[in-house]
């Protein structure tokens, strides 16, 4: 736990990039309304605590909730009513959602609240920027929510701290809400009309986790052109397929980013292209197999996948998505709850990298085939026979992809209602999202043995691969050695796992 965080403010209830949001989840920032964010806050309030003083029929205001909306809430009671929605929806079941995922669900909620329709007082807005300021981070369990409701499950454990309820980590134990408050110099707060459901209804969570995958899965995207690249110069490749004029006659511009990204890798290259007689062994078929010659239709066609769900993502940042919901003097129920829209997102994103993973593990069997790979020893052990080289390697990634093939069924297509059928269409998008962080898991370790199998196949070569390659390479031989004998792997795939994830093979590719 921190004390206030110090340096520049992030902006809440108007406009908060991808990029912004995600800078705040990895630390905590001084928080600063919008213009205008304050006197639609009061005005929301206001008008909710008019409609209790007035007795109107406003769902979870003066009703219960779900199929017990038909249960008048008397005005002295709407204030329990909340404390309880809380309590009682604090529900789930696994391990605790990492605590850069609990930072920006708690960060992406504070931004819904602030656009001002969602009822809630100022006071209790601060309370709540007061918890992420000073990083009082609940624990949220990852399993529990349908997404329909929004995030009703684990956005109540997300809630609970505010009322001094539930448990927060610090300093690397689980410590009761209300000491963790107490030592942060903050207080327990008092829910007035209609804040315990603004705190609870939202897609908060599922899009933390959906944004958590969606960073990782453009770090892969660009990776994968890099991988494609050392593999191409492995198995001295032919660089027609890279031609700009083929990709734009097929117009997708994913496809034709990719094309230029690899182009860009092997330039200069002495490998690429090279002539038979240069190659010993290597085979008179004038083009590549698919995993090298479509690489750029495989991955652009997951570029622009990424980007659409990226482009979702990026709409729901500022999205309201409480109920009912304040405007002017009219208070409207709906369903912006639904979380719909970020399930079929994320299902699609978990697609699109799972099949990174899947031509990436084509390409590395090529690579250990001696009767594919253009004259490498076999498993590219320099004594083949005697050593086993990279066999087991690809052995590791077949069953990653597999077990990856396995988590790639729709969420989005499974609907078990909820709430004695009131929710009689729930989207699972919670589930879409963990699965996509799941998959780019796998994939990140896919391509990361693709990388250590190219490397290895570039320094069996007599030729010299091209400058970026080159640097790759380097970057990969900093933390694993060209393995000429067997010898124990020990946390090779690990270390190589490491720098593809954070991004240094595609830096070191100018990528």
């Amino acid at each position: 736990m921190t004390g206030t965080p110090k340096g520049r403010a992030l902006t809440i209830g108007a406009h908060m990039t991808v990029e912004q949001a995600l800078g705040g989840a990895r630390q905590p920032h001084r928080l600063k309304l919008a213009p205008g964010a304050a006197g639609r806050i009061r005005h929301s309030a206001a008008r909710i605590a008019q409609a209790v003083c007035d007795e109107e029929w406003v769902y979870g205001v003066t009703t219960g909730f779900g199929s017990n909306a038909i249960e008048p809430i008397r005005g002295e009671d709407a204030p329990a009513l909340q404390r309880n929605l809380l309590v009682s929806h604090a529900f789930g079941q696994g391990d605790p959602l990492p605590e850069e995922t609990v930072r920006l669900a708690l960060l992406l909620r504070i931004h819904a609240l602030a656009q001002g329709h969602s009822g809630m007082r100022r006071a209790t807005l601060d309370a709540l920027m007061a918890l992420y300021e000073h990083d009082v981070l609940a624990l949220v369990p990852e399993r529990g929510s349908v997404g329909a409701s929004g995030d009703l499950a684990p956005l109540c454990h997300l809630a609970l701290p505010l009322i001094g309820e539930g448990h927060v980590r610090r300093g690397g134990r689980t410590v009761g809400s209300k000491t963790a408050l107490k030592k942060a110099g903050l207080a327990p707060v008092e829910l007035s009309y209609k804040e315990g459901l603004a705190l609870v209804n939202g897609m908060q969570v599922t899009l933390a986790i959906a944004l958590r995958a969606l960073e990782h899965a453009e770090i892969l995207l660009r990776t994968a052109d890099v991988a494609a690249a050392l593999t191409t110069e492995a198995l001295a490749g032919r660089s027609p397929s890279l031609d700009a004029r083929l990709h734009e006659a097929r117009r997708h511009p994913g496809q034709q980013l990719s094309a230029r990204r690899i182009a860009k890798v092997v330039k200069g290259s002495k490998l690429v292209d090279a002539p038979i007689a240069a190659i010993p062994g290597k085979r008179l078929a004038p083009q590549d197999a698919y995993g090298i010659r479509c690489a750029p239709q495989v991955h652009g066609a997951s570029i622009d996948g990424v980007t659409f769900a990226h482009e979702v993502f990026a709409r729901e940042i500022d999205a309201v998505t409480d109920n009912p919901l304040v405007f002017d003097e009219d208070i409207l129920a709906g369903g912006n709850f639904h979380g719909q829209p970020l399930a079929l997102a994320a299902d699609h994103l978990r697609l699109c990298v799972h099949e990174l993973g899947s031509i990436s593990e084509r390409r590395t069997a090529t690579l250990i085939d001696r009767h594919l790979n253009e004259g490498l020893p076999a498993y590219l052990a320099p004594e083949a026979g005697l050593h086993s080289g990279f066999m087991i390697p690809q052995y590791v990634a077949a069953a990653l992809v597999s077990e990856s093939k396995g988590l790639c069924f729709p969420a989005s297509a499974d609907s078990i209602p909820t709430g004695a059928n009131i929710e009689d269409h729930v989207s699972m998008a919670p589930i879409a999202a963990r699965r996509a962080g799941q998959v780019a898991d796998l994939v990140e370790s896919v391509l990361a043995i693709e990388l250590m199998a190219a490397a290895q196949a570039i320094d069996l070569r007599t030729l010299r691969p091209s400058r970026k390659s080159a640097r790759v390479v380097a970057a990969i031989r900093e933390i694993l050695p060209f393995r000429k004998q067997d010898a124990p792997w020990k946390d090779a795939l690990r270390r190589v796992k490491a720098v593809v994830g954070d991004g240094t093979i595609a830096r070191a590719a100018g990528l």
